[in-house]
């Protein structure tokens, strides 16, 4: 879950600016200039971070937010794209296919993900 604007803050920060870090090029361009642009790249955030939280790994040692991409055609659901460290973890769990939901209300944007695999794995406690 990500705050619409909190998003906007980040991205505005000119210390550590968000967009060449999280995003390539084919995300901003699908997202676009219009007015709900925060909020789809918020979308966006949120996704990464849960296709990151399906597999068991986060942000640094050797997997950057551009490893996860979000893609969306109109009038299509949205799907996953990995490279880089993201997709080294998810081929090593099996990982074939994602099923992803994004979400938008009240000011946040939400994401879940499902990383699918034909791999058996067990959880333990």
């Amino acid at each position: 879950m990500v705050s619409v604007a909190e998003m906007q803050r980040w991205i505005e920060d000119p210390r550590d600016p968000l967009i060449p870090r999280c995003f390539v090029q084919a995300e901003l361009d699908e997202v676009g200039d219009g007015v709900n642009r925060i909020e789809r790249l918020a979308g966006r955030f949120a996704a990464k971070e849960a296709v990151l939280k399906a597999i068991g790994i986060g942000f640094g040692a050797g997997v950057a937010f551009t490893d996860v991409m979000i893609c969306r055609s109109p009038g299509a659901v949205p799907e996953v794209r990995l490279s880089g460290g993201a997709a080294k973890a998810a081929t090593a769990l099996g990982v074939t296919a994602w099923k992803l939901s994004i979400s938008h209300a009240g000011g946040m944007a939400m994401a879940s993900a499902l990383a699918l695999s034909t791999k058996n794995h067990t959880g333990g406690s």
